[in-house]
């Protein structure tokens, strides 16, 4: 139904029966939440075992985990995600449990002492970071909490938009950073092409301290069994002499347990060596322990691989069941577009502009919670206020199919809500 080629008269008729609907469900006194991307209990008790997996505390050299040292992290550990993600063992850094406190550490380093002699960020006079948008918020909030300027550029389907991000970066020397997620990126499932990633390796920056925060956090979450496959950035980056721009990082929060996983941080050997020698005054080092039941657990699971489809099994028929109800809802009309990402885990959706908070607020008095609007952009300001996140990975199917139905009245009611005040 084209909702914008509908009679004022045919509008109203229309309002009258969506009020109703939604009515009901505010009636219903329901309690849904799909407001963040978290592991449903079922995902969580795949990972139950982790508890009990380790025989010994004793590392493949014979290292006792149990006490201090090994700041890089056990060398099995590094050799296994090494494998996994085509990664130099050697150049990584096995973290705690989150990529995200990684990440800040890494920007805090380059804020408080610079890198490879250049002057600390936070001495200049602006600094300035590229957003692609829509984005992460967590990404947002820390160059917010510095007060760095942030510059929205648009992320399309296989990457940003690299002519935008290469004109601001090649004349512009306060511009000294990007985040990515690079595959299934969050919010939109958007995955990095080959070209884009080679442009990002290869495109020339004012700032000769600039720095791609390249946040894989979704690598290898696949929905599908021809999942997506991630170019290899450092092959690209050491083609053109780049190699220190990239600050790699994953971890195992939506693997295993989310907040008690392991996390890693890949760079350039000069990098690595620079940030240790800052990480040896932080910490004696990381929590070995769970590194080494992490790598225990995953080995005697089959492998990485083969657990990730378990993951699949239970994500994929949620992704499914809202495609097919949006499609049903909204196929062929002017008031909705979203995302079908293919791994991850969240849907993007675009109200009719100016429509995005109304919708977010109208499911809210019917019981279902959702990320705010304008969170996918920096300081949470979606210039058309359209963009939407929806993230199915937690309730139960039961509880979803009536989320998504809420959802659905929503977004018509303030439609045909915007189309009459016009």
């Amino acid at each position: 139904m084209n909702y914008k080629k509908l009679s004022k008269s045919e509008l109203k008729d229309i309002k009258a029966e969506l009020e109703k609907k939604y009515a009901s469900y505010k009636e219903s006194g329901l309690k849904l939440d799909m407001s963040r991307g978290k592991p449903s209990p079922k995902q969580l008790d795949l990972s139950n075992d982790i508890l009990t997996v380790m025989s010994d505390y004793y590392a493949e050299n014979g290292f006792d985990t149990r006490n201090y040292g090994v700041l890089e992290g056990l060398p099995e550990t590094r050799k296994y995600f090494g494998e996994v993600l085509g990664l130099d063992p050697d150049n990584m850094i096995i973290g705690g449990n989150s990529s995200l406190n990684l990440e800040y550490d890494a920007l805090m380093r380059l804020w408080v002492f610079g890198t490879q002699g250049h002057t600390p960020w936070s001495k200049l006079e602006r600094v300035k970071f590229i957003c692609l948008v829509p984005g992460y918020d967590r990404h947002f909030s820390i160059l917010e909490e510095l007060g760095i300027e942030m510059i929205n550029v648009e992320l399309f389907d296989d990457g940003p938009d690299m002519d935008r991000l290469e004109e601001l970066v090649g004349n512009d020397d306060s511009i000294k950073g990007v985040f990515c997620v690079p595959l299934y990126s969050n919010p939109t499932g958007a995955c990095y092409s080959e070209e884009k990633v080679e442009r990002l390796a290869s495109m020339k920056t004012a700032a000769e301290d600039f720095k791609i925060f390249w946040d894989n956090a979704y690598g290898i979450h696949h929905l599908y069994d021809d999942g997506e496959k991630l170019p290899d950035i450092f092959k690209l980056c050491k083609k053109y002499g780049t190699e220190n721009r990239v600050l790699y990082f994953f971890s195992t929060s939506k693997i295993t347990f989310a907040g008690a996983g392991v996390s890693l941080m890949a760079a350039s050997s000069d990098i690595i060596k620079e940030n240790k020698a800052h990480l040896f005054c932080q910490t004696i080092g990381y929590d070995k322990i769970n590194q080494l039941r992490t790598l225990e657990f995953l080995k005697t699971h089959g492998g990485i691989f083969a657990h990730m489809k378990r993951h699949a099994d239970i994500l994929r028929p949620k992704f499914e069941m809202v495609a097919k109800k949006l499609e049903e809802e909204f196929e062929g009309n002017d008031i909705l577009s979203w995302t079908e990402p293919r791994g991850g885990y969240f849907i993007s959706v675009d109200t009719m502009p100016g429509c995005a908070k109304a919708t977010v607020a109208l499911c809210k008095e019917a019981g279902l919670t959702l990320t705010g609007a304008g969170a996918t952009y920096p300081k949470k300001l979606d210039p058309k206020d359209t963009n939407i996140r929806i993230a199915p990975s937690y309730p139960e199917e039961e509880e979803l199919k009536k989320a998504i139905e809420v959802f659905c009245i929503c977004v018509k009611l303030e439609a045909v809500n915007k189309l009459l005040s016009e």
